[in-house]
């Protein structure tokens, strides 16, 4: 994982020295949105009009926020608005590629090598991380976000006029709760794996692993009395946690030590993990030889041999309890 500097890529790994071996994600830095009419958007500057075939989302399947935005495509059936790209799932010295192989699409648009050239085809003296997911205009050849949580608000309703308006996952009258929800399984759940997975000392690790566990018991406890996470109807609340439940057990527990318990034993967690999974479009979105491969492959600080581990063995497809809620 690396980044660039003023457009000069640099193969560097999280420098974790000034937080006390904590891992800290750096923000994104690419922040426009898409609207019906193309007009900036509250807080921004820049408008991006809703319109078939002008966008491209740039995935790794491997990737759980990318995950996210593949999910709300295939749900609200954008795949004949929005095109994509999938990069490599091994990581290396030139960060995500585009070898067109193994389930890689390499880059549909300019067959270009390296997703860093991307971003530096949008601005030649970009400087940060380079990340997936990409939200990019053909039209203005350019970057409209690379923040998965508000790419996938944009597929949600900015598209209706193409896509399947009858779904929305963050209706009004939830918002407030959804919002809730998100701010505890973000840093706690989402980004609390690569906080374990990454930290470089005992305390960091400790204090990640603790924060996880506790947030997953509690949702445990949540879904005890009801179908999801906020109420009878499935949110982008759902989604944000899904794609790291669905990794959590062949990878998280093992590659990022999170091994107090896995998802298989919570009853409620792992019930509702297989309904999300078992919802129309979304297990092909799922690939676990992508998952295990970059995890396992790409992070040599954390396995220096890149074996990647055969199983766990998984069945997200068989039978779960979660119709006992229904009204």
């Amino acid at each position: 994982m690396g980044l660039l500097v003023e457009g000069r890529w640099q193969d560097r790994w999280y420098d974790t020295a000034d937080n006390g071996g904590r891992f800290v994600r750096t923000q994104s830095q690419w922040r426009d949105w898409i609207t019906v009419d193309g007009a900036p958007a509250e807080g921004r500057t820049r408008g991006f009009k809703a319109e078939p075939g002008r966008y491209h989302l740039y995935v790794s399947l491997a990737c759980p926020w990318a995950h996210r935005t593949l999910i709300f495509r295939a749900l609200k059936r954008l795949e004949g608005i929005i095109s994509v790209s999938v990069v490599h799932h091994f990581m290396g010295a030139n960060g995500w590629t585009f070898l067109a192989e193994d389930g890689a699409t390499g880059d549909a648009l300019y067959d270009l090598d390296f997703l860093h050239q991307i971003y530096t085809r949008a601005d030649p003296a970009y400087s940060g991380r380079v990340t997936v997911p990409v939200l990019w205009d053909k039209k203005e050849q350019t970057i409209v976000s690379n923040e998965s949580s508000e790419i996938i608000r944009m597929l949600n309703s900015a598209f209706d006029a193409w896509g399947d308006a009858s779904l929305d996952f963050y209706p009004e009258a939830l918002r407030k709760e959804i919002d809730r929800v998100n701010a505890l399984v973000y840093p706690a759940v989402n980004n609390g794996v690569y906080r374990a997975g990454f930290a470089t000392t005992q305390r960091a690790y400790e204090e990640a692993f603790g924060e996880l566990f506790a947030a997953l018991d509690m949702l445990e406890e949540r879904l005890s009395k009801q179908r999801y996470l906020v109420g009878d109807r499935i949110t982008e609340a759902d989604w944000r946690l899904f794609t790291t439940l669905v990794r959590f057990d062949p990878v998280y527990v093992g590659h990022f030590k999170c091994n107090l318990r896995r998802i298989a034993d919570y009853p409620n967690l792992s019930n509702y993990l297989r309904d999300l999974y078992q919802v129309r479009g979304v297990a092909a979105t799922v690939n676990l030889h992508h998952i295990k491969a970059h995890y396992y492959g790409s992070h040599e600080t954390i396995n220096p041999t890149r074996i990647v581990p055969v199983g766990p063995e998984l069945d997200y497809g068989a039978p779960h309890d979660r119709a006992r809620f229904a009204t």
